[in-house]
């Protein structure tokens, strides 16, 4: 068991989960992670309101000592919402982002992690649906992590999540966008475990 690590999660309904189980549950219970999850549905990573990624992360932020790895949700609700995408900056300074778009606000929570605790920093996508905006946002998300250097849980563009039959998918997704607790367990979850594993072990 590897309970000497800490995994700090960032994100909304996805992360969350349903009944407040999901991944990150998964990972405490099969690999001993310690995880630490903030999660709220509905929130953005755009910086619209008190409930963001950004507000939430500025908000815990210090009160967390120890990370190890942080993961963070690309968020679907920032493609339905239409939210602006902006553009991947110059600078590496976070007040320099423009956190009302989601490009800021994914390179100012970078920039944040990194200054905080100078871990290891990996973002996850949702799996494929029918959302040209979310599929820019996993486009750029990309670029971004070639300039921050950071690893992707890319469920999104993942052959396997992608050739998934008809059947087991109406067993592992509730819809679109989010898993059932069997999607987490047999779908979603060993990603993650191989993904947090690769860094650890």
């Amino acid at each position: 068991m590897k309970k000497n690590k800490t995994i700090v999660f960032l994100g909304s309904s996805v992360t969350y989960g349903g009944d407040n189980w999901s991944m990150c549950e998964y990972i405490r219970e099969n690999e001993g992670y310690d995880v630490v999850k903030w999660a709220v549905s509905g929130t953005t990573l755009t910086d619209i309101n008190e409930k963001s990624y950004i507000s939430r992360l500025n908000k815990e932020i210090e009160a967390q000592n120890v990370c190890d790895c942080f993961i963070c949700q690309l968020s679907t609700n920032d493609a339905n919402q239409n939210l602006p995408l902006g553009r991947i900056s110059e600078s590496w300074d976070k007040e320099d982002f423009d956190t009302q778009t989601i490009i800021g606000a994914i390179e100012y929570i970078v920039a944040s992690v990194k200054e905080k605790w100078d871990c290891p920093v990996m973002f996850y996508t949702g799996t494929f649906m029918e959302s040209e905006l979310y599929q820019k946002m996993v486009d750029f998300l990309i670029e971004i992590s070639k300039k921050w250097n950071f690893k992707i849980i890319d469920l999104w563009n993942d052959p396997e999540m992608r050739a998934i039959d008809d059947e087991s998918y109406k067993i592992y997704m509730n819809d679109p966008v989010h898993p059932s607790k069997l999607g987490y367990e047999k779908w979603w979850g060993p990603k993650f475990v191989q993904a947090i594993n690769d860094i650890f072990i």
